[in-house]
């Protein structure tokens, strides 16, 4: 429990800062690459997952960066799937690696995926992203799918001016395959504030799109989802979640913690705090140690 009575079950984790697209609303906030020896290894990332899983740890994301940039993770998955404290296991990926990988990631254990995909359009990908790899990132997702990843995710953040006149066409996909769309407020990281007020469309004006393809039919929370309000289109196989970023805010019932990809502890995205684990734990730290500088992260 942290200082606001707020039960933190849930540790994300950065395996690296490196990522192959250059995405526009990501990557004026990525500083210059570090170098691998400032990187958390592998070892030292379950090292601080097992630590973490005894002070009520249930819950890990992989992310990056792209975490599929980083060599060895179907080993760090296969170990975390040995620790019975952990109930769910998942991975947020741009998916452009992922036809490759998937089936080593599948033997691994790994069951959920999240896909970053704001447009169905291919010129749109290559200038939102700076890469033509629309076709690879379509070819992951549906090796994904036919390797039986339940759910496969795909989270769109809706630009006002530049995806917002797909928001039918991505909620459409939901009509005919198992996919969990993800419809997400414009945040203004790394973005002048006051620019990104141009491309913020809240979840409200999302809603209204949709309602073009039907009545939304709410679905119930499970313990494990996130801040996404789940809904169904009526016989549909997928479904629609809408996460009001800044319209709605979640920090009174977040759970989450990160690890950064450098070894420290971070309350929240946008907070500046953070704890540093990574030098200790290379001076010798004990668990105990360790275990103490969760408690203040």
């Amino acid at each position: 429990m942290d200082s606001f009575a707020r039960r933190v079950d849930y540790l994300r984790i950065s395996v690296t800062d490196r990522c192959n697209l250059r995405c526009r609303y990501c990557a004026p906030a990525m500083p210059p690459p570090l170098d691998t020896d400032e990187l958390l290894s592998l070892e030292e990332i379950y090292r601080l997952i097992r630590i973490g899983t005894g002070l009520g740890i249930r819950k890990v994301r992989l992310t990056g960066g792209e975490p599929l940039c980083r060599k060895g993770l179907d080993g760090l998955i296969r170990q975390v799937r040995t620790n019975s404290a952990i109930e769910d296991i998942s991975l947020t990926t741009n998916a452009t690696l992922l036809a490759g990988q998937a089936a080593a990631l599948k033997e691994a254990g790994l069951g959920r995926i999240n896909i970053s995909l704001d447009t169905l359009d291919r010129e749109k990908f290559t200038e939102l992203t700076g890469a033509d790899q629309f076709d690879r990132v379509w070819d992951g997702i549906m090796t994904a799918t036919r390797m039986g990843f339940n759910p496969v995710k795909i989270n769109t953040v809706v630009m006002r001016g530049f995806n917002d006149d797909e928001i039918e066409k991505l909620a459409e996909l939901s009509l005919r395959y198992p996919f969990h769309l993800r419809f997400i407020e414009y945040m203004p990281i790394g973005t002048d504030p006051r620019t990104a007020k141009q491309y913020f469309l809240s979840i409200d004006a999302i809603r209204r799109h949709l309602s073009r393809l039907g009545t939304l039919v709410a679905i119930e929370r499970s313990r494990l989802d996130g801040p996404a309000r789940r809904y169904r289109f009526e016989g549909a196989p997928g479904e629609i979640g809408l996460i009001g970023s800044m319209s709605c805010h979640f920090c009174a019932t977040c759970n989450r913690l990160r690890l950064t990809a450098d070894g420290y502890l971070r309350p929240c995205l946008l907070a500046d705090e953070q704890v540093d684990v990574k030098t200790p734990m290379r001076a010798g730290a004990s668990d105990a140690v360790l275990a103490s500088l969760f408690v203040r992260g």
